[in-house]
């Protein structure tokens, strides 16, 4: 379960980061919103080497299912746009995904 609170850490960091971004070029915010924006990008990379995982990618292949759990509450939270039920269905999909490889058993 620590795992995934790490996850959901390294999510929302990532893409508050990204959208600082997306802000600055897709919005016309203005430059400074790229300052939080890449400490935010730090901290999502510092997060996911907080999970334990034996290998780097399987830790980043489980967090793709978390990451998009994440970006679907992030459009309805902060961007205002209900996920529909295609969204959740595939939500569901990656995160079953996730949990498969976080939690499969593993042979010696």
């Amino acid at each position: 379960m620590a795992a995934v609170l790490t996850y959901a850490l390294a999510a929302f960091a990532e893409i508050g980061g990204c959208f600082a971004f997306w802000a600055w070029l897709r919005l016309d915010k203005s430059p400074l919103w790229l300052l939080p924006g890449m400490v935010s990008l730090a901290l999502f990379a510092w997060a996911l080497t907080r999970v334990d995982a034996e290998f780097a990618g399987r830790a980043y292949a489980a967090y793709g299912g978390i990451y998009i759990l994440a970006s679907l509450a992030w459009m309805w939270g902060v961007e205002g746009s209900r996920p529909d039920r295609w969204d959740g269905i595939g939500a569901a999909l990656c995160i079953t995904g996730a949990l498969v490889i976080l939690l499969g058993p593993r042979g010696g």
